[in-house]
């Protein structure tokens, strides 16, 4: 089983489990369109994402290979979520696994998303000690396809109109990181 360290703390933020607390911090980014554009859920109620803490609060670690770990990004002096940080294990046997990020437009701009999904990769090396970490984005997604790029991640493959996405043909870029690339402690 892989379980970080509690809380995974960078010299900004934290990343922590859910907790049903988080209701108000994660309606505020879950129920924006612009921030589910190019995600696989759509915009969210306050119950639904109620019912998306209580769901991600037990994803804290890796048992097998196809689950998913969750983690709050949080700004421990407003004791606020910012957004959030998921880590699926995609390969027990070539120790590999798939990033994804999401930060709140109110928080973006500051260099959060790097800092949390860069805390989540030295997680998935060192902690882990996975070989590879895939991340993907839509190709439209500039300001992920861009902060993939600024982890150290390179670009493999472009997708072309590879999935009915949102009512439309969409395009996915996948980019990926080594564990020997994986850059220095932020």
């Amino acid at each position: 089983m892989f379980k970080p360290d509690y809380p995974v703390r960078t010299p900004r933020l934290e990343l922590r489990p859910f907790t049903a607390d988080d209701v108000d911090d994660a309606h505020a980014y879950m129920s924006d369109p612009a921030v589910v554009r190019f995600l696989y859920w759509q915009v969210r109620d306050r119950d639904e994402v109620r019912a998306f803490l209580k769901d991600r609060a037990t994803q804290t670690s890796l048992r097998r290979e196809g689950d998913k770990l969750y983690t709050a990004v949080v700004l421990p002096a407003q004791r606020r979520v910012i957004g959030e940080v998921m880590l699926a294990w995609t390969s027990r046997e070539h120790h590999q696994a798939e990033i994804g990020f999401v930060v709140s437009p109110a928080f973006q701009g500051h260099g959060y998303a790097r800092e949390a999904a860069h805390a989540m990769l030295a997680v998935a090396f060192e902690q882990f000690n996975l070989h590879r970490v895939i991340g993907r984005c839509d190709a439209r997604n500039t300001a992920s396809a861009t902060l993939m790029e600024r982890l150290g991640m390179r670009r493999e493959a472009h997708f072309v109109q590879d999935e009915w996405f949102k009512d439309e043909w969409s395009s996915t870029y996948v980019y990926a990181l080594l564990s020997q690339e994986c850059p220095t402690p932020v």
